[in-house]
């Protein structure tokens, strides 16, 4: 069931408002299809967005990487974050270059993510991380070490202060403009996995796995 929540002042969507989707059922089905997130944050004065991979478990997300790295020495201190993710579904070309667009999805969360203490959330959210992007590798895989989780880090964004923002259909010509004799229309767009490709060590005898031959990121 749909949950309905009130934008803040921040992340109420002001150019194009009618795109703007408040409920936590359309920004949780953005989240599970997608897989990669973009992470914007403020370190001595300089901002930085940077790409990772995130999961997430009922309102929190999760996102890793070094301990050594800049982005979580700094995000762990309790620096405000801007997390994004898109989904890109098509192109929209209208009869005037202006009217283009995209069809897309997108969510913006705004909060402070924390650090990732607990051993048992440590070790949860990582295989939450593995399963959501290759489901049902975590099982199949040697699990990290000591060392390696030593030398990773969590971190955990609740998901309460955030947007979605979407458009889907045609092109939205000017009137005056549908009479132009050009082709308008969307190119649609979707992510696709190609053929496994063996590595080169691999045990010959040893096949790609159902979850590997049959990948694909559209969630029902």
């Amino acid at each position: 069931m749909s949950q309905p929540f009130t934008p803040t002042p921040r992340t109420r969507v002001v150019r194009e408002s009618d795109r703007g989707v408040y409920d936590r059922e359309t920004v949780y089905s953005i989240l599970d299809e997608g897989f990669l997130c973009h992470v914007g944050f403020l370190a001595d004065g300089q901002p930085f967005v940077i790409p990772t991979s995130y999961g997430r478990k009922d309102a929190n997300l999760y996102i890793h990487g070094s301990a050594a790295s800049r982005m979580l020495r700094q995000i762990k201190e309790g620096l405000p974050v801007c997390v994004t993710v898109t989904l890109l579904d098509g192109l929209v070309l209208a009869r005037s270059v202006f009217n283009h667009s995209m069809n897309y999805r997108s969510v913006v969360i705004l909060g402070k993510a924390k650090l990732v203490e607990d051993p048992a959330e440590k070790l949860e959210a990582l295989r939450l991380l593995s399963e959501h992007i290759i489901p049902g590798r975590w099982d199949d895989a040697r699990q990290p070490n000591e060392r390696e989780l030593k030398a990773t880090s969590v971190l955990r964004l609740p998901i309460e202060e955030f947007s979605a923002k979407v458009r889907t259909g045609p092109p939205i010509d000017d009137e005056e403009d549908y009479s132009f004799p050009t082709w308008a229309g969307v190119v649609p767009l979707a992510m696709a996995a190609g053929a496994p490709i063996n590595d080169p060590r691999l045990d010959a005898t040893r096949d790609a796995p159902p979850y590997v031959i049959s990948y694909s990121r559209r969630h029902s």
